[in-house]
């Protein structure tokens, strides 16, 4: 096995043993212009009632969270 291979093995088991599991996440790259593009086409799409209703919905529970 290799060094490397070695060593993330060694960490993984060690997380395993704090009650920790690694994650990996694949998101898209903000960087891009075709990415940037998509993203200001679906906002153009967006209802502004409709989001102000989710908005104030995501706010109620944000203050019920910190509540406890």
């Amino acid at each position: 096995m290799a060094v490397g291979a070695a060593r993330i093995r060694t960490m993984r088991e060690r997380l395993r043993l704090q009650g920790l599991r690694e994650l990996r996440l694949v998101v898209p790259d903000a960087r891009s212009s075709a990415i940037r593009h998509r993203v200001a086409d679906q906002v153009a799409l967006l209802n502004a009632g409709t989001e102000a209703e989710a908005m104030e919905w995501i706010k109620g529970v944000s203050e019920f969270d910190a509540a406890r």
